[in-house]
């Protein structure tokens, strides 16, 4: 394994962009497969939590306390009930998950690995576990976590991921040259674009995600179903409105089984779905898909 001395240096300094300014108005066009304004996926968060470490919590008062019933039940909810009701709905829709995947889901919820490889999910690696963020990672620390994680992903997947999520959306100045060592093309951790990018590491991109059409940050923040709904249909309009012009663009939509998964809200994500598949000018498709494509076209 190459040392950290073979990093590349842009992506190493804690001073150092990872990427370069690209305003989008000065992008040539962007075109996607059979003419396609808008290429869709849907980032489909399959996430283990440790029961000792405090986590993605819906009530902050105890989310210090070891254990938490509330807030562990409430996360626990997604791999037991919720994301069984996704896969029904991603089933009558035919849309194949971008699986942003724990690697410790392969131990605990092997059940949910056999369903997705029944379905072809793209596979993403997501950490070992959204209990543990990458922050403050040392270079070779982090480089034996990533190293494991996409190990086990693709033992037990039969593919290595070639894309990344940290967990909490986490990186250190590593990540994506160490990434890169180890086969991944792309990272999906910042969130500043409607379309892919070269980060300046050779050969990794940036392809879009969101914290905003995302459901833990909309629905936590008392949106309703119906407007759930009219906010995936708003951010697809200005979209295709946006590649009229400009050229083609992605939209992410970020899932997470024990969120969208409560049974009064999961009608409206199939309402949300049955909308998107209807549109002619979408390419309905996944993170690994858009990140090929791309590299392909900037060849």
């Amino acid at each position: 394994m190459p040392s950290h001395d073979h990093l590349h240096e842009s992506a190493r300094k804690p001073d150092g962009q990872p990427f370069g300014y690209s305003p989008i108005v000065e992008r040539p066009p962007l075109s996607w497969p059979r003419r396609a304004k808008v290429a869709v996926y849907i980032g489909l968060n399959i996430e283990h939590f440790r029961i000792d470490r405090p986590s993605t919590s819906i009530w902050p008062n105890t989310a210090g306390l070891v254990p938490d019933p509330l807030n562990y039940g409430w996360r626990d909810y997604g791999p037991r009930v919720g994301v069984w009701r996704i896969l029904d709905i991603l089933d009558r829709h035919r849309i194949r998950a971008s699986a942003l995947l724990n690697s410790e889901v392969v131990h605990h919820y092997p059940q949910i690995i056999k369903a997705g490889l029944e379905r072809d999910w793209a596979w993403l690696a997501h950490g070992r576990t959204n209990s543990v963020l990458h922050t403050g990672m040392t270079c070779d620390d982090e480089r034996a976590v990533l190293a494991d994680v996409l190990d086990t992903i693709a033992a037990a997947t039969g593919h290595r991921p070639r894309g990344w999520m940290g967990p909490g959306l986490t990186e250190t100045f590593d990540t994506p040259a160490l990434l890169a060592e180890l086969g991944a093309t792309y990272v999906l951790d910042w969130t500043n674009d409607d379309q892919p990018y070269a980060l300046n590491v050779p050969g990794m991109l940036s392809v879009p995600y969101t914290v905003e059409l995302n459901d833990l940050g909309l629905l936590g923040q008392g949106v309703t179903g119906p407007q759930f709904v009219q906010i995936v249909k708003d951010q697809y309009e200005q979209l295709r409105a946006d590649a009229a012009s400009g050229g083609g663009r992605v939209m992410a939509l970020a899932l997470h089984p024990f969120a969208i998964g409560q049974p009064f809200r999961a009608k409206y994500l199939d309402q949300a779905l049955a909308y998107l598949t209807a549109q002619p000018d979408a390419w309905l498709t996944t993170s690994d898909d858009i990140a090929e494509h791309y590299a392909r076209l900037v060849a």
